[in-house]
């Protein structure tokens, strides 16, 4: 795990890096590392900050494995909606604190978070899937929906539409963009704040404004399964 997710318990936070030495993409291996960092810290933390390596936070899913055959593709696919719906209703608050591009997958790991903080520069933030090929999953649709700006869900998902940070605050990929340096001490502060909730009170709240979402993401998960992975053969 520590090879590429670094896992730092301060106090009742704990901060999970994301860091494979490149674009931080979401191999095998990387999901793995996320969810053993994730197991860790929902038995001993009060909430989580998630974060990547400067200037990457996520690629997405690694188009390496994406486009090598259904047989390696489906199985990363599927670990992969897995770790979004677990980071949707994990059961402590999630703090994303986005270190720079997040496209595609690394999106959605923004959008599955309860409050997100970016660091301005020349990044780009928003789901592409239309503009590489594949159509709109149920799991994009749904958390969109769920997250963005509603005025603006046609535009972000359907268009494919990339934005800068503060572009990306604008629409709801972010709650807020910070000036560099400023990123890690808001969002641990931002975390550490939130450890004061109830916990009962918080996962219970959190799993039934989520839980129907969930269902529709899951039920739908065989037919985004297939989209994506024509589209990765393509």
């Amino acid at each position: 795990m520590d090879d590429l997710v670094r896992y730092e318990l301060d106090g009742k936070v704990a901060t999970l890096t994301l860091d494979d030495g490149k674009a931080n993409a979401l191999s095998p291996e990387m999901v793995a590392a996320i969810g053993a960092a994730l197991d860790r810290a929902q038995e001993e933390a009060g909430a989580v900050v998630l974060t990547g390596r400067p200037g990457r936070f996520c690629a997405g899913f690694d188009l390496r494995v994406l486009t090598a055959g259904a047989d390696k593709a489906r199985p990363l696919v599927e670990a992969g909606a897995a770790l979004f719906m677990r980071l949707y209703g994990f059961p402590r608050p999630v703090i994303a604190a986005c270190t720079g591009h997040a496209l595609a997958g690394g999106a959605l790991l923004l959008l599955c978070s309860d409050w997100r903080a970016g660091v301005r520069g020349p990044f780009k933030i928003g789901l592409n899937e239309v503009a590489i090929g594949i159509p709109l999953p149920v799991l994009v649709q749904r958390l969109a929906g769920d997250r963005l700006d509603a005025r603006r869900v046609s535009e972000a998902i359907l268009l494919a539409t990339i934005y800068d940070p503060d572009g990306a605050a604008a629409v709801g990929y972010l709650d807020e963009a910070v000036d560099e340096g400023e990123l890690l001490p808001r969002a641990q502060e931002r975390a550490t704040a939130l450890t004061r909730l109830p916990r009962r009170a918080f996962a219970q709240s959190k799993a039934s404004m989520r839980e129907a979402s969930i269902s529709i993401i899951r039920e739908g998960l065989e037919g985004d399964l297939d989209k994506i992975l024509m589209a990765g053969q393509a």
